[in-house]
């Protein structure tokens, strides 16, 4: 197994690699696909729970993993997102250097860390994000999302409201929560989406 870590441009921003080795001897080990891992933590903080432990599941199934450890509060919106955006580049231009199938990059987020992946999924091929990230929408496009029990809406009646006091800042207003509101933000250009979550 290939582990690395490795800062992204984003200030805070670590990725940490899982890519699976390649061998004649091992069944399917050409291209596969890979899952980066974006932790839960209200924003606040990346759970270890949600981290290697789920990248290391993934592994057992012969799917390469990263996790990505992203900027937190008083980091504000767009910050992770960025960092997110950096992380699927760098894992689509590193494709075949570790046998990475680069038409299938997920990612996969737990709670916060299911909306910041649902972020990408949604504003991956919006221009503000191609300015502040630095990397094009063909680059950062994930091919699928796995959403674990996420931070959706903004919508007090239901929102985890601290997520989006971490994310946005205490002082944020209806149009800034409405903006990361994400079913709002679904279109026919949001990846393929499983979710799941629990009771």
């Amino acid at each position: 197994m290939n582990c690395m870590q490795m800062d992204l441009p984003t200030q805070g921003a670590r990725l940490y690699t899982y890519f699976l080795d390649s061998s004649p001897e091992l069944r399917d080990s050409g291209r596969r696909p890979a899952v980066i891992v974006c932790p839960g933590g209200a924003y606040q903080f990346n759970s270890d729970r949600e981290a290697e432990p789920i990248a290391l599941a993934f592994c057992a199934q012969g799917v390469h993993a990263c996790v990505l450890r992203y900027p937190c509060a008083p980091a504000r919106f767009p910050t992770a997102l960025c960092a997110l955006a950096q992380a699927v580049a760098w894992v689509r231009e590193h494709a075949e250097e570790y046998h990475v199938d680069p038409d299938r990059i997920l990612v996969c987020g737990f709670s916060a860390g299911g909306h910041l992946a649902a972020s990408l999924g949604v504003f991956w091929h919006q221009p503000f994000l191609a300015q502040v990230s630095g990397v094009s929408a063909d680059l950062c496009r994930p091919n699928g999302m796995i959403l674990c029990y996420p931070v959706i809406t903004s919508d007090p009646a239901y929102a985890h409201m601290g997520s989006f006091e971490n994310l946005l800042g205490p002082g944020a207003d209806e149009a800034q929560r409405a903006r990361v509101s994400l079913e709002k933000q679904v279109t026919d250009q949001t990846p393929p989406t499983f979710l799941w979550h629990t009771n």
